[in-house]
């Protein structure tokens, strides 16, 4: 193995960050993963019925501690997702609020049937969690990085798809998807996330975005991990005097349309942000309803709605390639996933 890559897992695993003090180091922001382990464990202790189903990935998952003060509420399956969700659809259909964990490169492949048929088309109301997803596995590669579970969720009936986006969204969801009687996949990454906002007094439902900032020239829309910088890219647009909106759009399905059509209304610019290949996932929902909603069946231009975006729209995503190799954040960087690259890509937009 090279030194390079050895020094880029050092960077990765140490949190290891070139510049000011950041968030994550003065120690506010927590990963998602360690919210959805913390607000299962509350949740549990209240509701017998609540039942965790992994894979072998109680480490990673963040599981331990929900194993150990709940060791009858937890099933270990090993290393056989397709009999993880066997397994959590079979105890949803007697009742129980199942939570079924894994690796999400691993879950939303080798188990897509028993998702399809097992919990969406048979209607078992399973919490399919799938963890460390995107990139989040960095220098394992493309084996393990899951950039096609939006495309291919998205086209299966009767399933929730959410990426929250900070710890807020997080607990939120997961208190949220153990009350709600349908199949929900929710997607998760290993990093801290900086909470979107000092106070958080937003109601969270899904299917619903969250406004982070409001601008007028350009929507951002993001989702999941992609939110943050994008929020940083805003602050940097600021500087230029481009007033952006950043809209955390954390489920990709149902997609929240009257959020869509307020960006179309007020920005002249909209541009998608997602840790997801640049085929299926938030950017190309955006731009389907957009384009099917939004301009006039004869094609004009113009929009048919009486806003003011003009058709300037791009989506920032992983593009139709095998990734570089590198840490979640060098992947991001090489792809224009951060804030330099969203400001820029932006600012390119604008003035076509």
């Amino acid at each position: 193995m090279p030194w390079s890559l050895y020094l880029m897992i050092f960077k990765n695993k140490f949190n290891i960050v070139v510049g000011a003090v950041t968030e994550i180091e003065q120690g506010k922001a927590k990963a998602n993963l360690d919210v959805f382990s913390s607000t299962l464990q509350n949740l549990a202790e209240h509701d017998r019925d609540i039942i965790v189903v992994t894979s072998d990935s109680r480490g990673s998952g963040k599981l331990a501690p929900f194993g150990e003060k709940f060791p009858e509420q937890i099933v270990e399956v090993g290393i056989a997702e397709q009999n993880l969700i066997g397994v959590a659809a079979g105890l949803a259909s007697c009742g129980k609020k199942v939570f079924a964990v894994s690796p999400a490169c691993f879950l939303t492949a080798r188990a897509l049937e028993q998702i399809k048929n097992d919990v969406a088309y048979s209607d078992n109301p399973v919490k399919v969690i799938g963890i460390s997803a995107g990139v989040s596995y960095g220098a394992l590669g493309t084996t393990h990085h899951s950039l096609h579970d939006f495309a291919v969720l998205r086209a299966i009936n009767n399933i929730i798809v959410v990426a929250p986006a900070d710890n807020f969204e997080t607990e939120q969801a997961i208190k949220l998807a153990a009350k709600t009687d349908q199949p929900i996949y929710l997607r998760f990454g290993k990093k801290p996330m900086p909470l979107l906002k000092e106070v958080n007094d937003d109601v969270f439902e899904f299917g619903k975005g969250r406004i982070i900032t409001e601008g007028n020239h350009v929507a951002i829309i993001a989702t999941g991990e992609t939110v943050y910088p994008a929020l940083q890219a805003a602050k940097k647009l600021k500087e230029q005097n481009i007033a952006a909106t950043v809209i955390s759009m954390h489920t990709i399905k149902p997609l929240d349309t009257r959020l869509l059509k307020m960006a179309a209304e007020k920005c002249k610019a909209i541009v998608t942000v997602e840790e997801h290949s640049i085929y299926g996932g938030l950017g190309e929902a955006c731009a389907s309803w957009l384009l099917q909603n939004v301009f006039n069946k004869e094609g004009s231009e113009s929009p048919s709605f009486g806003g003011v975006w003009g058709g300037l729209f791009k989506i920032i995503a992983i593009p139709d390639e095998y990734t570089v190799t590198g840490s979640q954040q060098d992947i991001f960087n090489h792809y224009g996933i951060n804030e330099k690259g969203i400001a820029e890509q932006v600012t390119k937009l604008l003035k076509k």
